[in-house]
């Protein structure tokens, strides 16, 4: 074990409250730790976003000592203190087991619990196995990370390619740290992600959704993209979108709509706005390629909605708001035409799940003028304290179909002896100016043809 004081390290950037807590377990004789991107952070000069604490002390005792604390997890057990509107992790030392440890049929999960240097060991590399005493201001170092981190190196703990394979996603993990941190890749590791990257085929969906969302939110994620491509790592994530860069002349086109998309993404914690950059982005090269101009595509093809679905992991309601939202590009462009439209149907209109992400693409792809978007932006100001009102308008204008009254000797009916009259259909919607519901530009907006198509 190698214990370094660091005083340059900011001690004033750690939260008070994982402060409280190391400090309460370290009371009553348990050893405990700040740990992993935390302490990495630190050490990088970056303000840590959270703070994790790794401690010997098992959950039942966690929550007996730390107040407003509890149990999660089934796999991996861990106690959650909430602090404010803060939450932090609370974890016992774990470490590998070995095959001959597991007995036949029995799973252990991970809630085999050891010792520091253990915790320390099972972690995927070096710069997130550093543990921190914040009270005697102690960095606990088992695996040379400090040194790594000094150099900027990524480095694998064990064997790269055992690692690996025990779990692919470190592949993406590994690559997206060095993008976000500046972190060169050791030559070995990163020779190991390109001999493993088939192993990412096995791995679930979810995780792998997780991580393109993080790479998503890096500062250049385009960088990051091209260096899963140009280690053949990409095909084995999205198929798509490899397929798209092995063409120089859409590759070139995806990255221009990128960049100049990136105002698409007004809350980086916005999954639908992140994935739709990437994806209209790539709908862009896909309609503008001088080479698929022959081959009408939309974003209701097979293609895309495998995409989204299949590679991405997009939820069904994230497939939905940004498809709509693409289907409403060319209505947006419109102004004239919803201007004549009754108040009713405007209101519908700007209702569309779809409408406020249509605006973002609409202006980040310059489709409007600067007078089309500040008439949108003052018709949206003047109707949306209209728009939770709409519902309700709308039931009031539509008399339902009433159900037609059992006949006579059915089961549960007794004492009726006739059929009553009923009307043979709904009477017809009239809008604001008196009339019955007129087909117009606006009527797909929500349920039309192309919105039944399956995700």
């Amino acid at each position: 074990m190698e214990v370094t004081r660091k005083p340059h390290l900011h001690q004033d950037w750690i939260d008070p409250h994982a402060y409280g807590i190391v400090k309460a377990l370290q009371k009553n004789d348990f050893e405990t730790y700040l740990v992993g991107g935390c302490v990495r952070d630190l050490l990088l000069n970056i303000h840590p976003k959270d703070f994790d604490i790794a401690t010997m002390a098992h959950p039942p005792q966690v929550k007996r000592l730390i107040y407003m604390s509890f149990i999660i997890g089934k796999r991996f057990r861990l106690v959650l203190v909430k602090r404010d509107d803060q939450q932090y992790e609370v974890a016992t030392f774990r470490r590998e087991v070995k095959a001959e440890e597991h007995p036949e049929g029995v799973p252990f999960g991970d809630n085999v619990f050891g010792t520091p240097e253990e915790d320390a060991l099972r972690r995927d590399f070096t710069i997130n196995a550093l543990f921190y005493d914040p009270i005697e201001e102690k960095l606990i170092d088992y695996v040379e990370g400090l040194k790594d981190i000094d150099t900027r190196t990524l480095r694998m703990i064990g064997e790269p390619d055992v690692r690996l394979v025990e779990d692919p996603i470190r592949i993406l993990r590994g690559l997206r740290f060095s993008h976000k941190l500046g972190l060169t890749v050791e030559p070995g590791l990163r020779e190991a992600m390109k001999r493993n990257a088939k192993e990412l085929t096995r791995s679930v969906l979810p995780r792998r959704r997780e991580e393109i969302l993080k790479i998503l939110r890096l500062a250049e994620p385009q960088v990051a993209i091209l260096e899963l491509f140009d280690l053949d790592i990409l095909q084995h994530i999205t198929p798509t979108l490899h397929d798209l860069l092995s063409s120089p002349e859409r590759r070139d086109l995806f990255l221009e709509a990128f960049e100049s998309l990136r105002a698409i993404v007004m809350d980086p914690n916005d999954t639908t706005q992140l994935f739709t950059w990437l994806t209209y982005s790539m709908y862009q090269a896909a309609v503008n390629a001088p080479s698929m101009r022959e081959q009408p595509i939309t974003i209701h093809d097979e293609l895309f909605q495998r995409f989204m679905r299949d590679e991405l992991g997009m939820y069904r309601f994230e497939q939905t708001v940004l498809t709509k939202s693409i289907d409403l590009l060319r209505l947006i462009q419109k102004t004239e035409e919803f201007k004549r439209r009754g108040e009713r149907r405007q209101l519908a209109f700007m209702k569309n799940e779809g409408f406020k992400l249509a605006m973002r693409i609409a202006e980040s792809d310059f489709l409007l003028t600067s007078a089309q978007s500040a008439f949108w932006r003052s018709a949206y100001a003047r109707l949306s304290s209209e728009l939770e009102v709409l519902e309700a308008e709308v039931k009031t204008k539509r008399r339902r179909r009433p159900r037609k009254p059992k006949r006579l000797g059915q089961v549960g009916d007794k004492g009726r002896t006739e059929d009553t009259d009923l009307p043979d259909e709904e009477e017809p919607v009239q809008d604001d100016d008196g009339g019955e519901e007129p087909e117009d530009l606006f009527e797909d907006i929500d349920g039309g043809p192309e919105d039944k198509r399956p995700s």
